[in-house]
């Protein structure tokens, strides 16, 4: 090849790389200016999570202390009306006594003015039986013990009594001290007899 030739084909060659190399720089710098975009996207996108998410995590601490502060106030509360319940849960009982207690005082006071002995008594069955009325009233109830079958569950045998014949067997005989009932929940055994 001539000398001409081989110029001109290392002209054009330098020239295609230069052109080549002016391509490729353009090109970094358009790659180069993406990432840069492409980083800076990434960078607001993430810090508005991360204003996203502070908000959120603030939003649910205030639930969970509002929740807290809730949840005292309502042991508080509780604590106090338990409090209350049991300090004065005998209230009920002795609003429906006193009546009774009134009437039993009433009586002391004019057992001497009392005509006869027969007065006397039943003035005093009287007041027993408003007492009787005043704790049915509240869900006492007295324990059937009249020709009853033994239960364990509500009597306490004191006492066997032999030779009553078979019909008497394992029935309640005699009752030396009443049982009750507080709303089907027994609070005092009857305390009884019963025949072998």
């Amino acid at each position: 090849m001539s000398k001409e030739k081989e110029i001109k084909v290392k002209g054009a060659a330098d020239e295609t790389k230069s052109v080549k190399a002016q391509a490729n720089a353009t090109k970094d710098t358009h790659i180069e200016s993406e990432a840069k975009t492409n980083t800076e996207s990434k960078e607001e996108d993430e810090e508005n999570a991360l204003d996203k998410a502070n908000k959120e995590l603030a939003e649910l601490k205030d639930k969970y202390l509002r929740t807290l502060a809730e949840f005292d106030n309502f042991k508080k509360r509780t604590l106090k009306e338990k409090t209350d319940l049991i300090l004065n849960g005998s209230e009920k009982t002795i609003v429906a006594i006193l009546p009774v207690l009134d009437d039993m005082e009433r009586a002391i006071a004019n057992a001497d003015k009392a005509a006869s002995k027969e007065v006397l008594e039943e003035g005093w069955e009287l007041i027993c039986k408003k007492l009787h009325k005043a704790l049915e009233s509240l869900g006492v109830k007295r324990i059937d013990t009249d020709n009853a079958n033994f239960d364990v569950d509500y009597h306490e045998a004191i006492a066997m009594v032999p030779g009553m014949g078979d019909e008497k067997k394992g029935k309640v005989i005699d009752c030396t001290q009443a049982g009750y009932t507080l709303n089907d929940k027994v609070i005092r055994h009857a305390k009884v007899a019963v025949g072998q």
